[in-house]
């Protein structure tokens, strides 16, 4: 029997162990640095199977890692478990209807991502023991992805430091090794304190913090004509100062998120958009504070790693889909809106992805962002992308937390675990891949060494901290 068979024969003998498990993960719905019940329930199924788990890993209450074995190579398998907010949505639906109005949902799968990877973790330590293989595995159970840079705080506390190659997966609509790069990011709270008045009667004496956050995006998005082609520029108003319009905003505060193909670019556009936010204070007479939040380094695709994903995706093949997985697929693009479905008909009309796209040894480029980049800055990194939901369903939507306990998308959680735990193994096998992917990892960096974007007095925070009373 073959790498691949064994532990698909593993994998597919505890489905439903592991379709409870994400099933349960996307019934708490848990946003970032609050998934302490997603957490302990990876911590205690991890201990059952023999791992040794370090909870509250690098000092952060919602991350752990779990490793099973000794020695070289150290292989990691990184999961995620975070949802988002005012995602709320009831399973297996076909109109947007919220298990809890105004609740958090798993819009981006990572339910599944994190289950996937356990599957895989613990579908490893079952070959290293049936097969006397020696090593180490490593179960990385990642908090807050989602805007929260869990793994940069993990990165920055030194938790990848000794690991030799590392795998993961993401819910898609396709099928994929991934071989991309992806943006930078950083978020930051801007904070204006001002001086309130009765507007009418002594406007004169007031100064207006939410004058001060108008002021302040309108100087940013001027400078968006001067930024570099891929550069991003987002913010969102978190405190407005009020509902009185008769009363001159005292405190006002506005999240920035900055994007740019590199770490050093989203440096200098923060620092931009500081002097921005200066000059805003400046011209209203306000006080301007700021929080730095959260950050993701750029990706360092890794060839070596990523084709032999792509083999193995091969050889383990996709699922075969049921009549009426295919109609359930086919009756949630019929929700899209006509801009979507146009896109989907410009992208060959797919229902489900029933095949795997073709590998490329050139990286490609996608616009958004990831904190598995502060992992790929340290270790050979690989991904794969695993179809979970019907073709074309836009991400961060309600759609996908509908589908998020389908057949479809636990059909693609349990293949996402075949091919990491397959690849895994390979490299477990094979140092030989391990040490090709770690000279392309040294050139790819070209002398660069990892600095986290985030600065040293910063500690992960729940986002509610952020919110207004």
């Amino acid at each position: 029997m073959d790498d691949c068979q064994f532990v698909s024969d593993l994998i597919e003998a505890r489905r439903d162990d592991w379709i409870a498990v994400s099933d349960a993960i996307w019934d708490y719905a848990e946003i970032r640095y609050e998934e302490f019940r997603s957490a302990e329930m990876m911590a205690q199924v991890l201990e059952r199977e023999g791992f040794a788990v370090d909870r509250c890993a690098g000092g952060i209450d919602t991350a752990i890692v779990a490793s099973y074995g000794r020695g070289n190579p150290i292989v990691a398998i990184l999961g995620e478990y975070d949802a988002l907010s005012g995602l709320s949505q009831c399973a297996n639906q076909l109109t947007k209807k919220p298990l809890v109005p105004g609740g958090n949902g798993h819009g981006c799968g990572h339910n599944l991502l994190g289950t996937g990877a356990l599957a895989a973790a613990i579908a490893v330590k079952e070959y290293m023991d049936a097969h006397g293989v020696k090593g180490t595995i490593r179960y990385y159970g990642c908090p807050a992805e989602e805007g929260g840079g869990g793994k940069a705080f993990m990165a920055r506390a030194g938790l990848f430091d000794d690991v030799d190659v590392a795998f993961t997966w993401h819910p898609w609509s396709h099928n994929e090794a991934c071989n991309a790069t992806m943006l930078a990011t950083c978020q930051v709270f801007f904070k204006f304190v001002g001086k309130s008045s009765h507007a009418s009667g002594s406007p004169h004496l007031g100064r207006s913090a939410l004058d001060a956050v108008e002021l302040m995006n309108v100087g940013a998005n001027y400078l968006r004509e001067h930024l570099t082609q891929d550069a991003r520029l987002h913010y969102a108003v978190v405190n407005p100062g009020g509902r009185s319009p008769n009363v001159v905003q005292a405190e006002a505060e506005v999240l920035y998120k900055l994007r740019a193909p590199k770490m050093g670019e989203v440096r200098e556009i923060l620092d931009r958009v500081v002097e921005i936010a200066r000059g805003a204070a400046l011209m209203t007479g306000t006080e301007m504070s700021r929080q730095f939040d959260a950050a993701s380094a750029d990706m360092i695709p890794n060839v070596t790693l990523s084709s032999l994903m792509h083999r193995k995706f091969q050889e383990i093949g996709v699922p075969a889909y049921s009549e009426e997985e295919v109609a359930f697929a086919k009756r949630i693009q019929d929700t899209f809106s006509e801009d979507e479905r146009k896109a989907l008909v410009a992208k060959g009309g797919k229902v489900i992805a029933d095949e795997i796209d073709p590998f490329s040894a050139e990286p490609t480029f996608l616009a958004g962002s990831s904190d598995v980049g502060d992992v790929s800055w340290i270790v050979p990194t690989a991904q794969v992308n695993v179809a979970t939901w019907a073709f074309g369903t836009p991400g961060h939507s309600w759609q996908i937390v509908s589908q998020g306990k389908s057949s479809i998308a636990h059909k693609g959680m349990l293949l996402a675990g075949k091919v990491m735990a397959a690849s895994a193994i390979d490299v477990m096998r094979n140092p030989s891949l391990i040490d090709e992917a770690k000279v392309e990892h040294a050139t790819q960096l070209s002398g660069e060494t990892y600095q986290s974007l985030i600065p040293a007095e910063t500690v992960p925070r729940p986002i509610s901290r952020f919110q207004p009373v």
